[in-house]
């Protein structure tokens, strides 16, 4: 039986440059443990009919680079570089939502697909909620609620979890477009889901970190894996 094949994009060192792509580890070994086929897709434009027609399914991965101004609530715009992998990254995301293929966003990935739903993002999240705890330090943990009937808690089987948080942008509206289905304890929405797909999911936290652990997140790997076969 041929395994599924899994679409990676790769993540680039923007704050030094963007002169090499960077991406973790885990995402390829959340993916091969659930049992699919990672490749990492470069920033090449001739790729993306190739990636959108032959792939069965996409991680679009974590990174700090600017979305366009309108993807902001009226008024800010990001403080991140600009990136090549926007306009790639955007054309494959938009191809697996017209063809109800299965994507899993974490962190920027989520962003990128709150945004095609509709969402709009605060560039700091702290100047924008200022009551929100620490959600930029990487090796913070903190807990999420989990809605209930909810794609997220059907896949992780609970309504509670500890995730760790490094990111300085966060979805400050949402879209009829999207379920939030997890909740930081501060309001902060941790995760998202198409309603009108079978498997659009976005992390806000970096579950790639975990694959080596037992945490009940990993489960997403196999269901991004599952909704690929």
């Amino acid at each position: 039986m041929r395994k599924p094949r899994i679409a990676i994009i790769l993540d680039e060192n923007t704050t030094t440059g963007g002169t090499r792509y960077e991406t973790a580890k885990g995402y390829f070994r959340g993916v091969g443990k659930a049992g699919g086929l990672p490749f990492g897709i470069p920033y090449l434009p001739e790729v993306v009919d190739i990636v959108v027609n032959e792939f069965d399914g996409l991680a679009s991965v974590g990174g700090r680079f600017a979305y366009p101004d309108d993807w902001y609530i009226s008024g800010e715009i990001s403080k991140a570089p600009q990136s090549e992998r926007l306009e790639v990254e955007r054309a494959i995301v938009e191809g697996f939502l017209e063809r109800d293929k299965p994507i899993l966003g974490i962190c920027a990935g989520m962003q990128m697909l709150a945004c095609l739903n509709g969402c709009r993002l605060t560039p700091d999240l702290r100047a924008f909620y200022p009551t929100a705890n620490e959600h930029d330090k990487r090796d913070h943990l903190h807990a999420v609620e989990i809605v209930p009937e909810s794609r997220l808690a059907k896949i992780i089987g609970k309504t509670r979890i500890e995730v760790n948080t490094f990111h300085r942008e966060a979805i400050a509206q949402l879209s009829p477009a999207v379920l939030a289905s997890a909740y930081a304890d501060d309001g902060i929405v941790e995760a998202i889901e198409v309603i009108s797909n079978s498997f659009a999911i976005g992390l806000q936290w970096h579950q790639e970190l975990f694959v080596d652990a037992d945490h009940p997140g990993n489960a997403l790997f196999h269901g991004l894996v599952d909704a690929a076969s």
